[in-house]
């Protein structure tokens, strides 16, 4: 059984780099899909397909995911959490820009590094990887900083009300998962609880806000959603589960800074989006604030 580690190595390093660029792909995805297939009814499919899925490959590796070991109640808070967390990204974006929506929500690292370390304090911060965490967190709202030209309205506020209390989700869910029995459970079980929770809510929240379900959709949508449950909600999350239970949290947290960062990247490269020094900047700034945050103590 591999050891919890105090500091990240080339693995986590390596797949954190592979999660947040698809993370940012996946924002692409959305976006050019959520026209032809309502957001909740979207999220409905990705995750009951996801569930399905995940239970395979469970009976195919043998892991066990109904077996009694004290994570029920952590288990079913954490997946509750997770479905909040959705619902609010994406009932936000229909009343804020998603630039406003994902600075709000890049505020989860710092839930994670405020309350977790009350939980596990091997968790805490030292003063320079609160600064690094600081710059992270500004060059992503600068890359974002045109989101907040003008005078905000009524709508966009509640909008990104709701993007920060899915950012306060998020890092709740990573608490919850850090500081419980669920830490030693197996990545798949941890994931189930979460998209078995949600496969149960979306559809319901979908129906209750009037959307329409269909499954005749373009070749392009279903290759979308087939990339966002494969990759993204199955693959990628049950990665992020893996090294939930293997390495300090905090320091995990900080990577997904790049997630936005690389969503913009890749909106220059796939949809010709304008390059801007900016973005270079911002890029540049969330690298050295992932170095403050990952850098060793002095022995």
């Amino acid at each position: 059984m591999r050891e919890r580690q105090q500091h990240l190595d080339s693995l986590a390093v390596s797949l954190l780099l592979a999660c947040c660029l698809f993370w940012g792909f996946q924002q692409i995805l959305i976006k050019t899909t959520v026209g032809e297939v309502p957001p909740l009814w979207q999220a409905a499919i990705r995750f009951v397909a996801a569930t399905a899925l995940l239970f395979a490959w469970c009976a195919w590796r043998g892991v066990k995911l109904f077996e009694r070991d004290g994570t029920l109640g952590a288990g079913l808070l954490a997946g509750a959490l997770f479905a909040g967390e959705f619902t609010c990204i994406y009932l936000g974006l229909r009343d804020t820009a998603a630039s406003r929506l994902t600075v709000f929500l890049y505020t989860s690292p710092f839930v994670v590094a405020l309350l977790l370390p009350r939980i596990v304090p091997s968790e805490k911060l030292r003063p320079v990887q609160w600064v690094g965490l600081t710059i992270a967190f500004a060059a992503v709202a600068f890359a974002f900083s045109e989101g907040f030209t003008g005078a905000s309205t009524a709508q966009q506020l509640r909008g990104d009300a709701l993007a920060l209390l899915a950012g306060l989700l998020w890092g709740l869910t990573t608490l919850v998962i850090r500081g419980s029995k669920m830490s030693n459970a197996s990545a798949e079980k941890t994931l189930f609880y979460q998209v078995g929770v949600t496969a149960v809510v979306a559809p319901l929240l979908s129906l209750g806000l009037g959307e329409t379900w269909s499954l005749h959709y373009s070749t392009y949508a279903w290759v979308s959603l087939g990339l966002q449950t494969v990759i993204g909600a199955f693959a990628s999350y049950l990665a992020w589960m893996w090294m939930l239970r293997h390495y300090p949290a905090t320091q995990l947290s900080s990577f997904t800074f790049l997630a936005p960062l690389f969503a913009l990247v890749l909106g220059v490269v796939l949809l010709d989006e304008k390059l801007t020094t900016q973005l270079l900047v911002a890029l540049a700034a969330v690298a050295v604030g992932i170095v403050l945050v990952n850098r060793k103590k002095a022995a």
